[in-house]
């Protein structure tokens, strides 16, 4: 029991690394939103002919998207790290570790140890998420 509490010790510092990590990678699209924007506005005109103005909203909306979704990313994983801290909302842990999957190497290492320890019937009874085993027959469904 006390090996499953510093595993998800463990994990729930590593969520909340990574939720500072993806915060600040997450800032970073905000040089192409500036960008974008002195694109619109004309202060890239320097006596040459300017980007059109579609260049510079393609660049504001690319960059929000992925400040976005770095962010979004941050909040989840910060979530996820204080859930498991307080071994609550496993459904919501077990999505997170899914989608960190998708951001190699290190959300995938993080979620795919993440999932490995979820899945344990021990882990599952510290959330308080045991499904009741039947002993009985088996059902006639007939």
């Amino acid at each position: 029991m006390t090996n499953d509490s510093d595993h998800l010790k463990f994990l729930s510092i590593g969520f909340y690394v990574y939720a500072g990590w993806s915060a600040l990678i997450g800032c970073l699209p905000l040089i192409h939103v500036g960008m974008g924007i002195m694109m619109v506005l004309g202060t890239f005109d320097s006596g040459t002919k300017p980007p059109p103005p579609f260049v510079g909203w393609a660049f504001v909306g690319f960059g929000s998207m992925f400040v976005l979704l770095g962010w979004a990313t941050a909040i989840a994983s910060l979530l996820a790290g204080r859930f498991l801290t307080h071994r609550t909302h496993y459904t919501f842990v077990m999505v997170t570790a899914a989608f960190l999957c998708l951001f190699a190497p290190i959300g995938t290492v993080l979620g795919v140890f993440t999932i490995i320890v979820l899945v344990r019937d021990s882990v599952k009874e510290l959330f308080g998420n045991v499904r009741p085993k039947f002993d009985g027959p088996a059902p006639d469904w007939r």
